[in-house]
């Protein structure tokens, strides 16, 4: 390297801007370097790109992570044993963030005291409360999510990726619920599959051929859930 080379890579790492044209100086007169080293360009040292601290944006981050409590779709109807969370704008002391829906379809709010809440949408039950409140806070804005499902719930059992209850957080057909379980096993019967169903005090069995649904024959049999129901699904 020659002497030119090794002052300028030298200088900016080791001293400050004025520092190092003294010494650039000294070589032109010492070792009678050309003093056109004085103009040669300094290569600056590129900062690293900062980060974005936008969520999501980096490719590691929680992009596409599901939520474990998923969100029911705007027509459920609220259960027994549901966990709401009612807000109202701006007033955080008529607010509630885990009002339980009690066995008789009722929960106690501030304000307005003991509210039926049994059977109704988060949409219907907003407009509700909304009334109701109306002669404590004019004009309230209340939102209604329900953070836990409890009053709905189908089983899935037998050779199946998961076996156990899933939340019935909307309309779902027996095809649907088999995905939410991860799909049947190897070792499934999966032309044997069945449904068990009370209904009027009797115990239903409706089949489920596996097999012929996804081909789209026997549709009918790709039944849509209700409330307890039990999939069957035999090794």
């Amino acid at each position: 390297m020659s002497w030119a080379n090794l002052i300028r890579v030298w200088c900016p790492r080791s001293a400050s801007g004025a520092f190092a044209r003294v010494v650039l100086w000294l070589a032109v007169v010492v070792l009678g370097l050309d003093p056109a080293v004085l103009a040669a360009p300094q290569t600056a040292v590129k900062p690293a790109p900062a980060q974005s601290a936008v969520a999501g944006s980096d490719k590691t981050g929680p992009v596409g992570t599901v939520s474990e409590n998923p969100t029911p779709s705007p027509g459920y109807r609220i259960g027994a044993g549901d966990v709401l969370q009612i807000s109202v704008w701006n007033e955080p002391g008529a607010s509630v963030t885990g009002a339980v829906v009690r066995p008789d379809g009722k929960v106690t709010l501030p304000l307005i005291k003991e509210t039926e809440v049994l059977g109704m949408t988060p949409g219907e039950l907003e407009k509700v409360l909304a009334a109701k409140l109306n002669q404590f806070i004019h004009g309230a804005d209340v939102t209604v999510v329900v953070r836990e499902v409890h009053s709905k719930k189908i089983y899935i059992v037998g050779a199946v990726n998961k076996v156990g209850p899933v939340p019935l957080l909307s309309e779902m057909t027996v095809l649907q619920a088999l995905a939410e379980a991860g799909g049947v096993t190897d070792y499934a019967k999966r032309k044997k599959i069945y449904v068990l169903r009370s209904e009027n005090g009797k115990q239903l069995k409706l089949p489920f051929n596996y097999d012929a649904v996804v081909k789209g024959e026997h549709i009918d049999q790709n039944l849509t859930l209700r409330p307890d129901d039990t999939i069957v699904v035999p090794h």
